[in-house]
């Protein structure tokens, strides 16, 4: 009974290590990805490139956020227990700022876009 406990707890942890490497991979990927098409869109001075750019790190944070909640079940010590915690809460306080930005950029849109539609219907 011992041994199949030691077996499925090495298992679980090597199924979830895998797991947060990958989460941890596309992360990165997606804040890449993120960065390039913002500085594309920077150049071609697109109005909406803080938009673009918030929605792409909040999703890549996202994932590095996963990836440290998985990371709570293999954890052992109680050092690591609070090295978790406070990772998870720095990024979750990142993704709050961001998804508030997000909320912001998007109203600022619509306020743009409701002004130009009334300057277009006042040329009419």
């Amino acid at each position: 009974m011992k041994m199949m406990y030691v077996i499925l707890e090495e298992l679980l942890r090597y199924v979830v290590d895998i797991t947060i490497l990958l989460f941890e991979i596309v992360g990165v990927f997606v804040i890449i990805i993120s960065g390039v098409k913002g500085i594309i869109d920077y150049i071609k001075h697109n109005p909406s490139i803080r938009l673009n750019l918030a929605t792409g790190m909040a999703l890549g944070l996202e994932f590095k956020l996963g990836s440290e909640i998985l990371r709570t079940v293999v954890v052992r010590d109680l050092s690591e227990i609070a090295t978790v915690a406070a990772i998870i809460a720095l990024r979750a306080a990142l993704t709050f700022l961001i998804h508030w930005e997000i909320k912001v950029e998007k109203e600022d849109d619509e306020k743009r876009e409701e002004l130009e539609l009334h300057k277009l219907e006042k040329t009419k």
